[in-house]
């Protein structure tokens, strides 16, 4: 937190690094490629890197950015991407806006679905450049400033020269004509189209058409500024703002009217970085005073070779709700909206269409943002305005504009702008799929595994996040993986926790013990009351959060600890169920059973009864939790594959439900993990003498067979575990950890055997814990480690329609607790299996 926050202040205050960041340029097809090898050139490998198209069209000029900290070294300038000994244009770029050069960038062209292998390496010779984007800003020196004859105050600049400067603070008595700032504001160009922004009161944003694709914002309004609203060599001003946001600006909605960037203390603007594949500005707004409010702002554009797209990163210095944003809302042209019942994290648009360029052609314009962060689009009569909510004090979004012109061969109909609209909104939802092996991470691995090497994984990933985040997971802290403030979640407030005890158990260290304390134990109140809980959602995964509480309980048996537990046992008496006596899992979801609900339940349940409950009581329990396993097993057991599907409808309403069966359409990896982990976590408290333990067996060794015929060459499993390979489709880590844990902890637990399965069972333990470990882990520069290629969340309902697209679309993330949780487990339950083996 510190470091955010001095990261902030120095983006505040413009500490804006602006090196020399063109190391190498051009894109294919125009770069002029040369020859290199890593022997010949000297160079010493870094990384290689396997980029995968997940999409069914080709993408031009994608952009492939891999940072330093991922990489595991220190930032460097000489760092290349070599493909098939050749080498690409390579930049480094300042992804965040501190100062500092975060990573390496190139850009490629993909066939659809094609699969490209790149290598980074260090000192290798770098292919010729050529400047694919800019971003300046001008101002006259030489002259002087004259008062306004109007009587306002403000002044106008007389005489003197454009000079190229690398930051501006723009003075009290500045206004918009005021002959002092070329082109009235900071400016930034890709090959493709150009944007200016308004340094000033009016704060709109405005699009320069280009015809030819080499940079020319150097040579705009040197004359003033008619010349550029007409056609020029170059291009033209193609956009009237007037007092809209313009082309993808932004401002404040007081619930009448959209205030604009105007009333602020200080307006300043730095150029961060003019590079070939890059470059980047931006704009400090301090003390930006509206309906009683008094707020910095921080905006930082940045634009990349081959795209129209800028990119807008907001910094704010409290939390704003109704951040505005949106487009110039022109009479008679055409609205497009995107479409709106789709995920949080997935990306959406507003856009217009139509014959609203200045020189009279058609000219598309939009503004992408994540659909999450949106809660109203509205139109105010001046602009199309998307209502945000930013996550926090912070908002990124995109603008872009499609100019018929645009270097003689634009968009020209509103079908070839919404085809546009629909791929880029795809580009933005769903990245190139990355597979990474370091240099770093290689030698990380060098040991081999080890019963040491194993618990070694596990406690290295739980330090790491310990020293980023998992501390903040208290109740007045932060989700940084929601971004937002923290709920009575099951990942974060109960596996997470748990998983630390469980650690502290092998290791004797008692941080790991203490997360429980500081974490799960802050939502309890003195009288018992959970915060961040409400029993009546009936939501099965706040069950969840009760396996660390029974820790913590355990270790301090205070009342209000026994009473949350209450009120959590109490939700399982209480929660609805299928006619068949499945339990729902939520209230929301009436008639639903899913395999995720499955774990969050039931191994609670198990041993709250195991502890609490009498004779009697923990009968009729242990009954009702082998009851859920059967007909789990009866309803979502897929027997072609022997995998399950993720969840069955009895209503069969939902958009996502088989109108005959009720089930869902795919067999989504982690709602299998989450069953496997059930299975084994269960089984841990349901009495060897119970009747109905033969029933959770069974389902563990035909599920184990079933992963086996799943399981890809790398010894990991797929997001959609039976289209092994298709368009978009990739190696999950968090089911691959599920799946892992899942194994080696029901062979420890003599579960699975060698006579049951009808295999090799240490082999299949043994190759799925290194699969897991060479596919997904990360060795960062600090020494930290980091679990990639993690589903971020999926669910089925509320714009989730459970179509393939939809699983693939979910956002792929690092260090998610639903992945980092069972990796850690998995590596517990490694170092025991491997000290047995070492004590036969």
């Amino acid at each position: 937190m510190k470091n955010e926050i001095m990261g902030f202040q120095l983006f505040l205050r413009g500490a804006f690094y602006v090196g020399a960041m063109g190391l190498v340029a051009c894109s294919q097809p125009h770069s002029k490629k040369s020859d290199v090898s890593l022997t010949s050139a000297g160079a010493s490998w870094i990384a290689t890197v396997e980029l995968a198209n997940p999409s069914n069209f080709a993408r031009i000029d994608e952009p492939v950015y891999l940072s330093f900290y991922n990489l595991g070294i220190s930032s460097r300038d000489d760092l290349v991407f070599i493909e098939d000994k050749r080498s690409l244009p390579t930049e480094v770029v300042d992804i965040d806006g501190d100062g500092e050069g975060d990573g390496i960038l190139t850009v490629l062209n993909f066939a659809s679905a094609q699969v490209r292998q790149v290598t980074v390496a260090a000192g290798g010779k770098k292919a010729e450049p050529s400047k694919r984007t800019q971003a300046e800003i001008s101002i006259k020196q030489g002259g002087q400033w004259v008062p306004r004859k109007d009587g306002s105050g403000y002044r106008n600049y007389e005489g003197g020269q454009f000079v190229n400067v690398d930051a501006v603070r723009v003075p009290d008595y500045y206004t918009d004509h005021s002959n002092w700032i070329r082109y009235e504001g900071p400016g930034i160009e890709s090959d493709l189209v150009g944007y200016r922004i308004y340094l000033d009161g009016r704060n709109g944003f405005d699009i320069f058409g280009k015809s030819i694709p080499e940079p020319v914002l150097q040579n705009v309004g040197l004359d003033g500024y008619e010349s550029y609203h007409h056609p020029q060599p170059w291009g033209l001003d193609i956009l009237k703002v007037g007092k809209s946001l313009g082309a993808g600006g932004f401002g404040y909605w007081d619930g009448k009217e959209l205030v604009h960037v105007q009333k602020v203390a200080e307006r300043s603007s730095r150029i961060v970085e003019n590079g070939d594949l890059q470059s980047s500005f931006t704009i400090d707004y301090r003390g930006w005073q509206f309906d009683g409010k008094n707020v910095d702002v921080a905006a930082y554009f940045s634009m990349q070779a081959g795209s129209r797209l800028a990119k807008n990163q907001i910094r704010l210095s409290a939390e704003l709700p109704n951040l505005a944003i949106g487009l110039v809302a022109h009479p008679n042209m055409e609205f497009i909206q995107g479409p709106q019942e789709i995920p949080g994290d997935a990306y959406t648009y507003i856009a217009t269409w139509g014959p609203q360029s200045l020189d009279g052609q058609n000219l598309g314009m939009a503004v992408f943002f994540r659909k999450g962060d949106s809660k109203k689009i509205f139109n105010d009569g001046s602009s199309h305005i998307v209502l945000m909510n930013p996550a926090g004090s912070a908002l990124t979004y995109y603008f872009a504009a499609a100019w018929e012109g645009e270097l003689g061969k634009g968009v020209k109909t509103s079908e070839e702008f919404k085809q546009y609209l629909t791929q880029q909104t795809e580009r933005l939802t769903r990245p190139l799929r990355q597979r990474i092996t370091t240099r770093a991470t290689s030698q990380a691995r060098i040991a081999g595994i080890t019963a040491d090497t194993a618990q070694g994984w596990a406690t290295k990933l739980a330090d790491s996040e310990l020293a980023r985040k998992t501390l903040n997971y208290r109740y007045d802290g932060w989700d940084e993986n929601r971004k937002r403030k923290p709920k009575f979640e099951y990942d974060i407030v109960g596996l997470l926790p748990h998983t630390y005890d469980e650690l502290a158990r092998v290791t004797g260290n008692s941080r790991y013990s203490d997360v429980k304390n500081i974490v799960t134990a802050s939502y309890i109140e003195q009288d018992g009351k959970i915060r961040q809980y409400n029993k009546r959602d009936f939501n099965i995964d706040a069950v969840a959060p009760g396996r660390a509480l029974l820790r913590v309980y355990q270790e301090n048996p205070e009342p209000k600890y026994r009473s949350a537990l209450q009120q959590l046992r109490e939700q399982l008496r209480d929660q609805p169920k299928t006619s068949n006596g499945a339990f729902w899992h939520k209230h929301i979801y009436p008639g639903q059973l899913w395999l995720d609900g499955v774990y969050m339940g039931m191994p609670f349940l198990a041993e709250y009864a195991s502890l609490f409950e009498n004779e009697q009581e923990k009968a009729k329990t242990f009954e009702e939790i082998v009851r859920e396993f059967y007909l789990t097993r009866e309803i979502l057991r897929d027997p072609k594959t022997g995998l399950y599907w993720h969840a069955w409808d009895e209503y069969k309403q939902q958009n996502w439900a088989d109108t005959k069966t009720g089930l869902s359409p795919h067999l989504w990896a982690r709602a299998n993990g989450w069953l496997a982990m059930a299975l084994v976590d269960t089984l841990d408290f349901l009495p060897a003498a119970h009747p109905g333990r033969e029933v959770l067996l069974e389902m563990t060794v035909e599920l184990a067979k079933a992963l086996k015929n799943y399981q890809d060459p790398t010894a990991t499993w797929w997001q959609i575990m039976d289209r092994p390979g298709e368009v978009g489709n990739y190696r999950e880590s968090s089911a691959s950890a599920m799946f892992t844990y899942f194994l080696v902890k029901a062979v420890n637990r003599g579960y699975l055997t060698v006579e049951n399965y009808g295999g090799d069972v240490d082999q299949l333990v043994m190759r799925s814990y290194e699969g897991l470990i060479k596919e997904f882990v990360l060795v960062h520069s600090d020494g930290r480690i980091s679990m990639v290629n993690q589903c971020h969340v999926a669910g089925l309902g509320y714009g989730r329609d459970g179509s393939y697209d939809y699983y693939l679309n979910e956002a792929i993330i690092a260090n998610d607790p639903k992945g980092t949780v069972p990796f850690m487990l998995a590596g517990i339950e490694m170092h025991k299996f491997l000290l047995g083996k070492n004590h036969d």
